[in-house]
């Protein structure tokens, strides 16, 4: 079909409003035509009615026209325009897959359009066959949104690529999730597709839900019908100027959206090892989808603790679901340690009967330190938050010791401040000493007395090289290291000081290290050790949120 077509034709033949800055556009000494109080300055004029900086600032990100993008109040006045353009009531319908976001239906009910739904598979994959078969000569739009709000997956681009090549009608993605999803996105096919409709949202990952202003992208066609219909001046001159600072931060969002995926992994772990959750189905948005055994239940205890999650159970597909945003690490931490000390789930206070904890209550505490040594050589403090999302931010004026502790924060999972102050005019070692004492002793310290950790150990293969870290905080410190460099110096680090840097670190944290590297490579092999002990860290430390147990038979470590 052709747009022509598809248009209603009331709307195809509609003569539009027209406001008095569509008349004019430029610097004018005295505006004097659009009937505004002149005597008092500030929001008394009216905003660009097709706000043009906004859409630059849009364009130049997404790589896009000006011409191809329509700008609504939320991504629900792009949905509810689409309806109004194309779908005549009593008359049109649309098909849509379920379960997904509620708006279409919403807004089909609105518009008196038959809203016609296709299961996705139990997999939450697309039928691409079914979505189409479902279709009719009155089928004026596909509704498909990824990734999907339940199910936070993201569908395949060459599935919706397929779908939407097929269809004669409009295909819209709604790609509210997109900045967490590793598929990308269908904002490069309108210009190809001329009967695709691309939307986005200023709410998920550019954190301005306040702001209500929503995308779509589309052919200029579509874009110019669009225009046609919505009212005039729909965006208001706050929302405009807000957009705008929000856009100038585009590298901060990227990589607050990046925190994002590491926590919502970091988060899944910690949820999966619940008694009560049945599963955590993969993500690509920041939200969970979780399964649990009693989600009424549990929702209503979360809520009586002042916890706020989303009870999809009565979705389809999402029998005994709990709808879980990735919070902030402290919300995360309550979020866990409120379900590790609920009392729904008979299977918890079976695991502690089994685990002879008798009264002992579930260590939950927030397992976080920070030491400093200070001596006539150094100035050293370090904090570790062994819950973290594993950022680091380290200063210790060697560059390429920074950037080992770094390997050992991103692939530890813990979020790793070093800053230290040494005699490096002298000689590196003491700094490289005195930093491991130091991340011993917090390191130590975050764990506390170790309930419920797992305490040991990992192996790594790097390129060429295969780095082997075996790892045990059972109290005793002890250091075997057989890794030889043939390098003196490795960026600006010494090379006799790797032995001496894990020594330090085994004597603080109180823990047993067996390393062993071999490979050609003298960097290679000596990230691979960093990053094999931060993961045998990351294995070590993890804990149970439903076990006080110590991992030892003799009850203490």
């Amino acid at each position: 079909m052709t747009l022509q077509q598809l248009v209603r034709p009331n709307i195809l033949n509609l003569a539009p409003y027209t406001c008095a800055r569509d008349e004019f556009s430029g610097v004018a000494e005295a505006w004097l035509d659009a009937n505004e109080n002149s005597m008092i300055d500030g929001l008394n004029r009216y905003p660009d009615p097709l706000q043009h900086e906004v859409k630059r600032r849009i364009a130049a990100l997404r790589g896009v026209d000006t011409a191809n993008i329509f700008l609504g109040v939320g991504s629900d006045e792009c949905i509810d325009i689409t309806y109004r353009t194309f779908c005549r009531p009593s008359v049109d319908n649309v098909v849509a897959i379920d379960p997904t976001y509620g708006m279409y239906s919403v807004c089909a009910a609105i518009n008196d359009v038959e809203y016609r739904t296709v299961p996705l598979r139990p997999d939450f994959s697309l039928d691409e066959e079914a979505l189409l078969t479902a279709c009719d000569e009155r089928t004026k739009v596909i509704w498909i949104c990824s990734p999907n709000n339940p199910t936070a997956n993201a569908f395949p681009i060459d599935a919706i690529e397929r779908v939407a090549s097929k269809f004669q009608g409009i295909t819209v993605v709604d790609e509210a999730y997109v900045d967490f999803s590793p598929y990308g996105s269908m904002v490069k096919h309108i210009a190809d597709m001329p009967r695709l409709i691309v939307m986005q949202t200023f709410s998920k990952a550019w954190a301005s839900a306040a702001m209500r202003l929503g995308i779509a992208y589309a052919s200029p066609e579509i874009v110019s019908i669009f225009n046609k219909v919505r009212y005039p001046y729909n965006i208001n001159i706050l929302t405009q100027r807000r957009a705008i600072q929000v856009l100038d931060r585009a590298d901060e969002v990227a990589r607050v959206a990046r925190d994002i995926i590491a926590e919502r992994q970091h988060l899944a772990e910690r949820l999966t090892a619940l008694p009560q959750v049945v599963e955590v189905y993969p993500s690509d948005a920041n939200f969970l989808l979780v399964k649990t055994t009693d989600a009424d239940g549990i929702y209503k205890y979360l809520c009586d603790n002042g916890i706020v999650v989303r009870n999809r159970s009565r979705v389809k597909l999402c029998d005994g679901c709990l709808r879980i945003t990735v919070g902030t690490p402290d919300e995360n931490r309550l979020l866990l340690s409120a379900l590790a000390n609920s009392g729904t789930p008979a299977s918890i206070c079976a695991q502690n009967d089994a685990a002879d904890l008798g009264s002992a209550e579930v260590s939950t505490s927030h397992r976080r330190a920070t030491r400093r040594r200070a001596t006539s050589e150094t100035d050293i403090t370090v904090t570790v938050d062994l819950d973290g999302t594993g950022r680091p931010d380290i200063d210790t004026g060697i560059g390429f010791f920074d950037h080992m502790l770094a390997q050992i924060a991103r692939h530890g999972g813990i979020d790793l401040t070093v800053k230290a102050k040494g005699d490096l005019f002298v000689d590196e070692h003491h700094t490289i000493e005195d930093t491991a004492i130091v991340l011993g002793e917090a390191i130590r310290e975050a764990l506390g007395d170790k309930r419920g950790i797992e305490r040991y150990g990992f192996v790594l293969p790097m390129d060429d090289c295969l780095a082997t870290v075996a790892l045990d905080f059972g109290g005793r410190a002890w250091l075997q290291w057989d890794a030889t460099f043939s390098r003196e110096k490795i960026g600006d680090m010494p090379t006799e000081m790797f032995h001496h840097f894990f020594k330090s670190l085994s004597d603080a944290m109180a823990a047993n290290l067996f390393i062993r590297a071999e490979g050609t490579n003298e960097h290679h092999k000596i990230e691979g050790i960093f990053k094999a002990l931060a993961r045998a860290l990351r294995q070590a430390i993890h804990r149970d949120p439903a076990s006080n147990a110590i991992p030892s038979s003799k009850g203490t470590l």
